[in-house]
């Protein structure tokens, strides 16, 4: 009797309609990959290198220990030796072009297209993007079959996607997967808002296409976090309207030209957010403005928190970047700061982004003023330090930091230049001194400090 209300119990959850149609709605990839298999290519490349000069390294230190030794050994030969790689891309149009990832085809001296029919087509390199890790690829024939560019502005998360590619040299491999988040910015790539999915990329699928399941390009693989230098189920994807957009700007300039602000920029803490007067943590501060940019020719200010840009919301400030690199070079683009407790509307004329941006360094000290409620001491700043920093006016030093104290505990320390105080410019001990007087009650005060770690706003809790 109990074995058979058990098995009653199994049947009745199989057959709940929940669960089937769970069951029955899993995809079949099989009519998405027949259609789209062929329009995925092997890339493989070759660069040569003199022996004895100094080998690329790898993340396994035990082989750049041997490949070191052998640098130094005399009697290894100093002929040129040649190196190779592997990656994957994608047919963008029927005349040959190719998409892949800038670091597939990077120093290369030969790229060899492998197509789906095993033709090995030898590819011009059109153009590189560094910044954005696209590189585009042409091959002299005809009537290749090309996929169909999709709309990853579309994609949402916990879509299913699905990539083919060549990991470790398998060709035309399929793995599949949901988009775990998008929009997602990773550590020196300002300018990519990746799509981030837990589809199983390997070294070897980089350049590779990722596909809806419609069937349209949706992405292009580039990375993997991981701590093993294999799979770990984060993978990230170059979205394909910014993919695009650069391929379209090489094909025609052979060069990439982004929008540019000007702006230094930090995210938007809670204790900051409350000390902007603000009722949620969202934007992207501005704590410093480059001479001669487009944010000194408008009315953007440091402390502005800019929350939204041509009308699209800033929840972090990693949003801010690939928003404004894709901004057409001068025209004008609409910001929604908060400056001190209201919102303003800035319009900025959008200049093109220069090649290296500077960030400033710290500093220098002197004798004191007394103390106050944010426990630390200033004094004048000189102008040779303001040059020194790149500082246009204003600002004082920080003389003495109390111990336990407000400034102590954000960690200001003695040397730091302190140029604002609660949105207000400092130029003088008695500015600073003025401003903190009048704090009133708050709880929590901002100061924007040029310390060691460049220009930033911190704030300081008043107990």
């Amino acid at each position: 009797m109990k074995t058979a209300l058990i098995r009653l119990i199994t049947l009745s959850f199989l057959l709940s309609p929940g669960l089937a149609f769970a069951l029955s709605g899993l995809p079949d990839f099989t009519s998405l990959v027949k259609q789209n298999h062929k329009a995925v290519v092997n890339i493989s490349t070759e660069q040569s290198f003199d022996a004895g000069s100094d080998f690329p390294r790898t993340d396994d230190p035990d082989l750049d220990r041997r490949l070191e030794e052998y640098e130094n050994d005399p009697r290894a030969p100093r002929s040129p030796f040649e190196g190779s790689g592997l990656g994957s891309g994608f047919i963008i149009s029927a005349d040959g072009f190719v998409l892949t990832n800038n670091h597939v085809v990077e120093g290369a001296d030969t790229v060899i297209v492998r197509l789906h029919d095993r033709r090995e087509l030898r590819a011009k390199v059109v153009g590189t993007d560094p910044r954005s890790d696209v590189a585009v690829l042409k091959v002299e024939a005809s009537g290749l079959p090309s996929v169909v560019i999709g709309n990853s502005d579309a994609l949402e998360v916990g879509e299913w996607v699905l990539a083919i590619g060549s990991p470790f040299g398998f060709d035309f491999s399929v793995t599949a997967g949901i988009v775990s988040a998008t929009g997602r910015a990773l550590p020196n790539e300002s300018y990519v808002p990746f799509i981030q999915t837990d589809v199983a990329i390997n070294p070897g699928n980089s350049g590779g296409p990722l596909f809806n399941l419609k069937g349209e390009v949706i992405g292009i693989n580039s990375q993997i976090y991981s701590r093993t230098g294999s799979f770990m189920g984060l993978s990230f994807a170059i979205p394909i309207e910014l993919a695009m957009d650069v391929s379209n700007q090489l094909k025609t300039k052979g060069r990439v030209s982004r929008g540019w602000l000007g702006v230094h920029i930090q995210e938007v803490t809670m204790d900051l957010a409350e000390s902007f007067g603000m009722s949620a943590a969202h934007g992207a501060v501005v704590s410093s403005i480059l001479p001669d940019s487009p944010a000194s020719r408008s009315s953007l200010q440091v402390g502005d928190v800019i929350t939204h840009f041509d009308g699209k919301k800033v929840e972090r400030s990693s949003s801010l970047p690939p928003l404004v690199g894709r901004v057409r070079v001068n025209s004008d683009a609409r910001l929604k700061v908060v400056r001190e407790g209201r919102q303003i509307e800035v319009v900025v004329n959008i200049g093109e982004l220069p090649g290296q941006e500077q960030l400033a360094q710290p500093t220098t000290r002197s004798p004191s003023v007394r103390p106050n409620v944010l426990k630390f001491d200033v004094v004048p700043l000189d102008d040779a330090t303001r040059e020194q920093h790149g500082i246009d006016k204003g600002g004082v030093i920080v003389d003495r930091v109390i111990n336990g104290g407000p400034a102590d505990e954000a960690g200001i320390a003695p040397g730091d230049i302190v140029l604002m105080v609660d949105n207000k410019l400092v130029d003088t001990p008695a500015d600073f001194n003025t401003v903190v007087r009048q704090l009133g009650d708050n709880k929590l005060v901002n100061v924007l400090v040029v310390g060691e770690n460049g220009q930033g706003f911190v704030a300081l809790r008043i107990e």
